[in-house]
């Protein structure tokens, strides 16, 4: 007697339990807080940077309750060198509006997370899933690349329409209610993170591994032998440069000069070294006597998602007498000691300069 193939759905469950990641830091856990925290570290950034940062951010704040009430400077500490800090803004005041509007407790339901700042519909599926079994369609990048690989979906996901499509095939291919009582407990957090894991392994965007794919036989651009032409996105963005002058001023007791970057803008949010758009502009907020001894570094290139930032330090020393005569000049800004800037949230390439 022939046995009925499985569904996609089972497939992807049972590969997930044998062959998935199971041993993550934030897995085997429904506490929302922590899949919260990981769902929103893991966008753009790789899952061996993630695990220390998760680890340091828990000790500090266990508890969504410890992260509303931490300052914003403490918040932009613990993130700083992971980027995109827009995550950090939203993340900390996302914690607050759960305490101001939930009690403390997060919504258990994708629609309801999907109001809260920083919680996109594909992150708020996440946690709902995996948290609340909810069932639910998830859609980052590597989601997408299985999905439109399997389903031979070549439409331009450029398109909010194409887009929206996509999302619609992603439900339908859920487990069932009849594939839950099969499977026992907890199908969809399985089916979550095994459509994650798909992506980050054996899906991946080149030379992806499609006879150790337990979907395999279902997928249509293993068959037609194209995988690597999906997903289709038309319009990228143009990537653009700029070049700042950094003023690196340092006290003769090792105190920096470092004042907080307005929202929006690069950095926004974070302690920085004095920024300018030129050399002329970078001279003409000093003093003549401290402009007169300015040292230039070497110039650092910084690569954001779509621009290349090319930074020139300038290092100059001052006593310690001189500082109120800096400071007026400046404006906005404080000294910090080492011990204050080694906790403060700055720029990847500022604590790099900084740490020598």
């Amino acid at each position: 007697m022939s046995t009925a193939p499985e569904s996609f759905a089972t497939a992807v469950v049972r590969w997930q339990a044998q062959h998935g990641r199971n041993s993550l830091p934030w897995q085997n856990t429904q506490d929302p807080y922590c899949v919260w925290l990981s769902e929103i570290m893991l966008q753009q950034t790789q899952v061996a940077t993630v695990i220390g940062y998760f680890g340091r951010f828990l000790v500090r704040c266990p508890t969504v309750a410890d992260l509303a009430a931490a300052s914003s400077d403490e918040v932009m500490g613990l993130w700083s060198g992971l980027g995109y800090y827009s995550r950090a803004r939203n993340l900390h005041r996302c914690a607050q509006l759960v305490m101001e509007l939930h009690g403390g407790a997060f919504p258990r339901d994708a629609a309801t997370l999907v109001t809260l700042p920083g919680i996109g519909r594909s992150t708020a599926a996440a946690i709902a899933s995996l948290c609340f079994d909810e069932r639910v369609a998830i859609m980052d990048a590597n989601v997408k690349r299985v999905l439109t690989r399997v389903l031979g979906f070549d439409a331009d996901l450029a398109s909010t329409t194409n887009e929206r499509a996509l999302w619609d095939r992603a439900t339908a291919l859920l487990p069932t209610e009849a594939e839950v009582a099969a499977e026992g407990p907890r199908v969809m957090p399985r089916y979550t993170q095994g459509m994650m894991d798909l992506g980050a392994s054996l899906c991946s965007p080149k030379k992806p591994s499609c006879l150790l794919c337990p979907v395999n036989s279902q997928c249509a651009a293993a068959k037609a032998g194209d995988a690597e032409r999906y997903p289709v996105r038309t319009r990228k963005l143009k990537r653009s440069s700029q070049s700042l002058w950094l003023l690196w001023l340092q006290r003769d007791d090792g105190a920096v000069w470092l004042s907080k970057r307005p929202t929006p803008g690069v950095w926004a949010g974070l302690q920085c070294f004095p920024l300018f758009e030129s050399e002329d502009a970078l001279r003409a907020a000093l003093p003549p006597a401290l402009a007169a001894n300015l040292r230039f570094l070497s110039a650092v290139t910084h690569v954001l998602t779509h621009k290349d930032l090319f930074m020139h330090p300038a290092q100059v020393e001052c006593a310690r007498v001189a500082t109120d005569l800096i400071a007026k000049s400046l404006g906005d800004g404080d000294w910090f000691t080492p011990a204050e800037w080694a906790a403060a949230g700055l720029p990847a390439p500022v604590r790099k300069l900084l740490e020598g």
